[in-house]
C-alpha cells in the first residue's frame, strides 16, 4: 500500500525529464539561442518572444543588440549579495515583494487548513459522527473536494486573476471556518442527537474550509509567490516563501492537538479564522494583480503599497 505512492513520483520525474529549461536561467547562462527556441515555443507569436527575450537581456544584463547563441556572461554574482539585498538593505520595491512573497506563504498555512484536512476524522468524531463508515466517508468528500476545487482553479486563474481569486478564496475560508467552529460549539453543549443540523453544518462547513481554500489560497500562493521577484533574486526569495511555507505548517500540524484541548475544538478554529480575517486583509492591502504581467514588469508594480490599487484592480 505505501508502495503506491511511489507511482506518482515516478511519473513526475519522467515528465520532468521532458520540460524545457526556464529561459531566463538560460540567458543567465549564456545561452541565448536555447532561450530563444523555449520562447518561441512557449509564446503566442513571434513577436512576443522577441519582446520577452529582449526583456530578459535586459534585466539580465545583457545589450540589447546581443544575438549570438552562446554569449559569456561575466556579471552573474552566483548569489553574491542576493541577502543582502533581500534582508539586509532591501529597497522599498523589493522590501514589499518580500513580504508579499513570503507573506501569502504564511497566511496560506497559518490559517489552519492542514489541521481541517489532517485531523478532519477527530472533527467528524467530535461533531458526532461515530461510525467509521461515516467518518470515512465525510473524510473522503473533503480529499474530493479539495481535488475537484483545485482543478477549478486552474480554469479560473488567468481568467479572474490572482487577486479576485485569493480574495475570494480567503473570504469563503473565514465563512466556513466561522460555521465550523459554530457547528463544533453547539454540538459540544448538546446532545448530538438533538442538534443534527449542527452536525451536518460541521460536515458542510469542513468541506466548505477546504473547497474555497482549494480555489484560490492553496495554489495561488505558489504561482503568486514564483512571479514577483526579480530575477536576481528569484531563486532565494521563493526559497524563502517554501521555507517559511512548510514551517508554518509544521507548526499548526504540531500545536493543534494543544490548542483544542485548551481552547476546545470550536475555539481552535475561530482562532483559525481571525488569522484567516488578517490573512484577507493582508491580501487586499499589500498584494497587486499579476495577471498578466512579466517576471521584469514586477518592479515597476511593486514598492507603492496603494498606488497600484487605484491604478489596476
Amino acid at each position: 500500500m505505501l508502495g503506491i505512492g511511489a507511482l506518482p513520483s515516478v511519473f513526475l520525474a519522467i515528465g520532468v525529464l521532458a520540460m524545457p529549461e526556464s529561459p531566463r536561467w538560460l540567458v543567465m547562462q549564456g545561452r541565448l539561442g536555447d532561450a530563444k527556441k523555449v520562447l518561441d515555443k512557449t509564446s503566442d507569436s513571434l513577436e512576443e518572444s522577441i519582446l520577452r527575450l529582449a526583456d530578459i537581456k535586459e534585466a539580465a544584463g545583457l545589450p540589447e543588440n546581443c544575438h549570438d547563441d552562446i554569449v559569456s556572461v561575466t556579471n552573474q554574482n552566483c548569489g553574491e549579495g542576493v541577502w543582502k539585498e533581500l534582508l539586509i538593505n532591501p529597497t522599498p520595491t523589493v522590501r514589499h515583494i518580500l513580504i508579499a512573497g513570503v507573506g501569502v506563504h504564511f497566511f496560506q498555512q497559518a490559517s489552519g487548513i492542514d489541521a481541517v484536512v489532517m485531523y478532519s476524522p477527530r472533527i467528524f468524531e467530535k461533531a458526532g459522527i461515530r461510525g467509521e463508515h461515516d467518518k470515512l466517508l465525510a473524510t473522503i468528500a473533503v480529499g474530493f473536494s479539495k481535488t475537484i476545487f483545485t482543478l477549478v482553479a486552474t480554469f479560473f486563474v488567468d481568467r479572474m486573476g490572482r487577486r479576485v481569486l485569493l480574495l475570494t478564496s480567503c473570504g469563503g475560508l473565514i465563512v466556513s471556518l466561522l460555521g465550523l467552529a459554530v457547528g463544533l460549539v453547539i454540538v459540544d453543549h448538546y446532545d448530538d442527537r438533538e442538534v443534527m443540523w449542527a452536525v451536518g453544518l460541521c460536515v458542510t462547513m469542513a468541506i466548505s474550509c477546504v473547497a474555497f481554500f482549494s480555489i484560490g489560497m492553496g495554489p495561488i500562493a505558489w504561482v503568486y509567490s514564483s512571479e514577483i521577484f526579480p530575477l536576481r533574486l528569484r531563486a532565494q526569495g521563493c526559497s524563502m516563501g517554501v521555507a517559511v511555507n512548510r514551517f508554518t505548517s509544521g507548526v499548526v500540524l504540531m500545536t493543534f492537538i494543544s490548542l483544542y484541548k485548551a481552547i476546545t475544538l470550536g475555539g481552535a478554529f475561530f482562532f483559525y479564522a481571525g488569522i484567516a480575517i488578517v490573512s484577507w486583509v493582508f491580501f487586499y492591502t499589500l498584494l497587486p494583480e499579476t495577471q498578466g504581467r512579466t517576471l521584469e514588469d514586477m518592479e515597476g508594480l511593486f514598492g507603492t503599497y496603494s498606488k497600484w490599487r487605484y491604478s489596476r484592480l
